[in-house]
């Protein structure tokens, strides 16, 4: 049966779902605040608007009374979320999901004092006075983030005093919507980061892809790589802590949900109730579903019988090198050159410095060096280059 779905937030992951949804028969509309976003390049329907106007978006589900709400971004006015579940939409995975995961505060809080489970140190801050406070409290080195911002926008590490003036300017001006508030997190020294894409069902037990190892720069993902090796007990204490969560929030699709891996132990980190920047890796045929298709299926209710693992891979992030628009992209040849090799480029219509434009894919038969995939997805990722008109970017490689 054919649903209309209204896709809030067009970027490069919503585009990879618009193309499952409508592979599956769907009726897309996609919704940015900005025109020609990725996913309304293969959408059936888009429509602009600034997503934290409350009225705004209102009037829009008003107007074409989807039956299916899917959240791709944090800066929505998620409160609204509510009424439209009562109206008899369905949001994805559910209103309350979508509140509580678009704002650091209230996972964090959900995880640490309601679940119980072992976090990082953290402070709240709303003014650069109590930023100094938290940071005293937390201990240096410590990491701020806006309690709502995407993408590594807004992060910073603070090493020492004179760095948190600058913390709280950064985060300021990264934030997504209008809340000042950031969260300080007592640093982990972790040896490993991964994602554990948890998928729940509506009438099915929950799923768990194969671990995701991911590497950050500026609080963004650069590569991520899968399987990721993980001893089988902190695997099965990390599915026990998504399941826990995902229960708690509620709803039917794919979370992406993050660990610190430590000397000392595993840490909850953070957890988005969508496909996952890291879960681009998927897109290499690492699985017989895709993160996309997977979230589809769920958020549909159709069946998803097993997530099979079916060779390794890896994925590096082509970034821009300056401000300019109608990026093209060079180096495709050399990049395309080897066996096992892919690139999606998402057709973002304008660039900025370390904006991600495209991805490139590595991948090889079950049981391969995990660590050489991911240096061809990496090597590859830097013989891309990005010009835009009135200015010219610089491979990847170099920032």
């Amino acid at each position: 049966m054919m649903k209309t779905i209204m896709l809030l937030g067009s970027g490069e992951l919503g585009r990879e779902f618009v193309i499952a949804a409508k592979r599956l028969g769907q009726y897309v509309i996609a919704v940015d605040s900005y025109n020609n976003a990725p996913a309304q390049q293969v959408a059936d329907e888009r429509e602009v608007i600034d997503m934290l106007d409350g009225n705004a978006l209102d009037a829009l589900v008003a107007r074409h009374r989807p039956d299916m709400i899917v959240p791709e971004i944090e800066a929505i006015r998620t409160e609204r979320f509510y009424d439209y579940e009562e109206q008899g939409i369905q949001v994805v995975p559910s209103a309350r999901a979508a509140n509580f995961t678009m704002n650091r505060k209230a996972i964090r809080d959900l995880a640490s004092k309601e679940l119980g489970l072992r976090t990082a140190r953290y402070r709240y801050a709303a003014s650069l006075e109590e930023l100094r406070t938290s940071v005293s409290e937390v201990g240096i080195p410590c990491v701020v983030k806006p309690l709502m911002s995407s993408s590594g926008k807004g992060q910073s590490t603070v090493k020492t005093e004179e760095d948190i003036e600058r913390a709280w300017s950064y985060s300021q001006s990264g934030r997504r919507g209008d809340i000042a508030e950031v969260i300080v997190e007592a640093f982990v020294p972790f040896h490993t980061e991964i994602t554990l894409l948890t998928v729940t069902q509506k009438n099915g037990p929950t799923l768990f892809c194969p671990p995701i190892g991911h590497r950050q720069e500026r609080g963004d993902y650069q590569e991520s790589w899968q399987p990721c090796r993980i001893a089988d007990a902190q695997l099965h204490e990390a599915r026990e802590i998504a399941e826990n969560v995902t229960h708690s929030l509620t709803g039917a699709g794919i979370w992406g949900v993050e660990f610190f891996l430590a000397d000392d132990g595993l840490y909850f980190s953070e957890l988005s109730p969508r496909p996952h920047d890291t879960g681009m890796v998927t897109l290499a045929g690492t699985q017989n579903l895709t993160e996309f298709e997977l979230h589809a299926r769920a958020v549909l209710g159709l069946p998803i019988p097993e997530i099979e693992l079916l060779r390794v891979g890896a994925s590096a992030v082509v970034l821009a090198g300056s401000e300019g628009e109608n990026p093209v992209y060079t180096g495709l040849e050399d990049a395309l050159r080897e066996a096992g090799t892919d690139i999606r480029i998402f057709g973002k219509p304008t660039s900025r410095p370390y904006r991600r434009m495209a991805v490139t894919l590595a991948y090889d038969r079950p049981g391969s060096d995990v660590d050489a995939v991911k240096e061809k997805a990496v090597a590859n990722a830097g013989k891309v280059r990005v010009i835009s008109e009135q200015t010219s970017g610089f491979p990847s490689g170099k920032g």
